[in-house]
């Protein structure tokens, strides 16, 4: 049995869907009221509870041999987040407790590529560099890295575990719209898409969930596997998506000096009336890092091979058109 949490997530469903495509039984943890559509029609088991709760833990783990751990909280807001902190450390630290308990064969973890020290332009990003829990960019970094090393802790200890780290996720079955998956839907939806100087490593959701199946059979206990893909810059993504979309939407250039000026305005705007900023500190930050990100080690040990970015958006468009009834209204600016 395999027990996945944060199933309902982007990384997570599409990995669901591979384990049962492989013939593997699957239960996965449901948060109280969480939105299961995703999972929708799916043949797997449910079980309702929350990683901060152990107790609810314990109870998901029986009969269980690994554990893919997804569950997490997303920020690209600035500043600290105690909840952000809770879950993504805490939460962490109570699977490993629970999994130690419960005889667990083995622990999966999927972490980020922002858990990994931002080494400066011209250094190549590879699983040399350390996760670094005191980085300066957002809680999300600091939050993943602390739980990657709490992961590495435990492996001293004696439990059998691996760690991924994928690059910026897209792919079709985006059911809560990540990032770029708005940008995808906003411009099936013609709506005009302002856009600054700036690239980085995009990854297809697909490829991630194989990698992580892969890491799961092959992986060596304690190592740490990149999973990445393929530099674009953000105007060859909008580029493309003019041409896959036959339809014309208005494109804007914002000079990166003025997208930097009214990022210290888009958390206000998003705290005060729940609109999704498309320009933040963190977003604006990541254009500009160096996105010269290798998955040599995970080609060569684990089999991993991600496909072009073009096929990915391909299949995005299409999903997102099949599937834009399905998805509430958003809110972006």
């Amino acid at each position: 049995m395999n027990l996945v949490t944060g199933a309902t997530g982007h990384i997570g469903n599409v990995l669901v869907r591979k384990l049962l495509a492989a013939g593997q039984s699957v239960r996965v943890l449901i948060f109280p009221g969480e939105d299961t559509l995703p999972l929708q029609d799916m043949l797997l088991e449910m079980v309702t509870g929350d990683v901060l709760d152990p107790l609810s833990l314990r109870k998901a783990m029986q009969g269980v041999k690994r554990v893919f751990h997804l569950a997490g909280l997303i920020s690209i807001l600035p500043g600290r987040s105690r909840i952000v902190h809770r879950v993504n450390v805490e939460g962490t630290k109570n699977i490993i407790a629970e999994a130690r308990q419960a005889g667990v064969e083995r622990l999966i973890y999927t972490s980020s590529i922002h858990a990994i020290h931002r080494a400066p332009q011209g250094i190549q990003i590879d699983e040399q560099l350390p996760f670094d829990p005191e980085n300066t960019t957002g809680e999300y970094d600091r939050s993943k890295a602390e739980a990657s090393l709490a992961v590495l802790e435990a492996v001293r200890e004696g439990l059998d575990s691996v760690i991924l780290c994928p690059t910026g996720v897209i792919g079709p079955n985006d059911y809560r719209r990540s990032e770029l998956g708005q940008l995808i839907l906003d411009c099936v939806d013609l709506k005009t898409q302002f856009y600054v100087d700036g690239a980085y490593d995009f990854v297809d959701v697909r490829d991630v969930a194989e990698g992580i199946m892969k890491a799961a059979e092959k992986g060596r206990s304690g190592e740490t596997y990149i999973l990445s893909g393929e530099r674009l810059t953000v105007r060859r993504i909008i580029d493309i998506l003019w041409d896959l979309t036959g339809r014309r939407f208005a494109r804007i250039y914002i000079p990166f000096s003025l997208a930097r000026f009214a990022a210290r305005f888009t958390p206000l705007l998003y705290l005060h009336r729940k609109v999704k900023p498309r320009f933040t500190s963190y977003s604006l930050e990541t254009l500009r890092s160096n996105a010269d990100i290798s998955h040599a080690k995970a080609t060569a040990e684990l089999g991993y091979h991600p496909r072009r970015l073009l096929e990915t958006i391909t299949d995005t468009v299409e999903w997102f058109r099949k599937n834009r009834r399905l998805l509430p209204s958003s809110k972006s600016a």
